[in-house]
């Protein structure tokens, strides 16, 4: 992760030629090799010049040892994983005990952000066993199956602070929606639904109010989230934008009784564009936009019975999925239009 503090150091072009000619590289491994050699060395510099510090004086000056004084009392070897490999550093130890490094603390065996690149592999679904096949793979370091895990845990407590943090009383709009993604499950690959609910606060910032995973969407599975929203904190909602999720409405009517709800426009047109010819799309979308713009309710009815009459005969099951679902595609007309273009946008 990188701080304030990060930085970027050029290497005068006259200190890599000189290296260049003297460690006569034949390939790329040769120069990971030297950069090993480098990022151990510059390790145990860093080490060293936090003994200076917290002593007071340098490794090789002169310090009277009146009583009660610290000083420097040998090393302990360690080894440390990197993404350039396996380094061994010799870690100073003061006669008290009291020397604690910034850059190694006492029980992390690896640097470099090789944690991230864990975390990033478990993001992306892959066992731990598989993770530490492939860190051995990618940067020649043994790692075992219980690091992974280790590693992982910290996740734990992080993600359960967020998942269960207070959120604001009032949401004007709430836009719920799922993402499916495979994971593996008992050497089987499965796929899986993570439901987001994405709020709009009452000054118009967006926040993720949280993420669930369900097996199938029901009243019961979306009751559970919406009682979780309340429990957190939210009194209110004013509208919730959906992409006809079964079991919703009957939920969000038992939850939030005041709440409307409105499908969400971009998953209606998409849905609907299924049933079209590729070569009547961008015709068809363009007819489409005259009913999402229209000044209002009722003139959005009459560019939809345009439509309609233009191509009910060619695309039935198209001009169908707008009927049956027309009472909730048209709640955000009740609103102003700036406010509309946040809702039919906002997905």
């Amino acid at each position: 992760m990188e701080t304030t503090q990060s930085r970027e150091v050029a290497l005068p072009k006259e200190v890599i030629r000189n290296l260049i000619a003297s460690e006569r590289f034949q390939n790329t491994g040769d120069i990971l090799g030297c950069l090993k050699g480098m990022f151990k060395q510059v390790l145990q510099e860093v080490l060293e010049v936090e003994m200076d510090e917290m002593l007071g004086y340098g490794k090789h000056e002169r310090e009277e040892a009146a009583e009660g004084k610290n000083y420097r009392n040998g090393y302990n070897r360690k080894t440390v994983r990197s993404q350039l490999g396996e380094v061994e550093v010799s870690v100073p130890r003061d006669r008290k005990g009291e020397f604690e490094p910034k850059i190694l603390p006492k029980f992390k065996r690896s640097a470099t952000g090789l944690e991230e690149k864990v975390l990033g592999l478990y993001a992306a679904g892959m066992t731990t066993r598989d993770i530490a096949d492939q860190i051995r793979e990618l940067y020649d370091v043994e790692i075992s199956a219980e690091f992974v895990s280790k590693v992982t845990d910290r996740l734990l407590p992080e993600m359960s602070e967020w998942q269960n943090r207070p959120l604001e009383t009032v949401y004007p709009f709430v836009f719920l929606d799922a993402i499916h993604y495979k994971i593996r499950d008992n050497h089987t690959i499965v796929c899986k639904a993570a439901y987001v609910v994405l709020g709009v606060d009452m000054d118009g910032n967006k926040d993720i109010l949280g993420i669930w995973v369900g097996e199938n969407e029901s009243a019961k599975f979306w009751m559970g989230v919406l009682s979780d929203l309340k429990t957190r904190g939210v009194k209110d909602i004013y509208l919730c934008c959906v992409d006809g999720l079964t079991g919703f409405s009957n939920a969000i009517s038992t939850m939030f009784p005041k709440a409307q709800v409105q499908r969400c426009i971009v998953h209606q047109i998409r849905a609907s564009c299924r049933y079209v010819s590729y070569k009547h799309i961008k015709e068809f979308t363009k007819d489409l936009k005259g009913i999402y713009t229209a000044v209002n309710a009722e003139q959005a009815l009459e560019q939809f019975l345009k439509m309609k009459e233009k191509w009910e005969k060619q695309y039935p099951s198209a001009i169908r999925s707008w009927e049956e679902n027309w009472d909730n595609l048209v709640t955000f007309y009740a609103y102003p239009l700036e406010l509309r273009r946040i809702i039919y946008k906002a997905h």
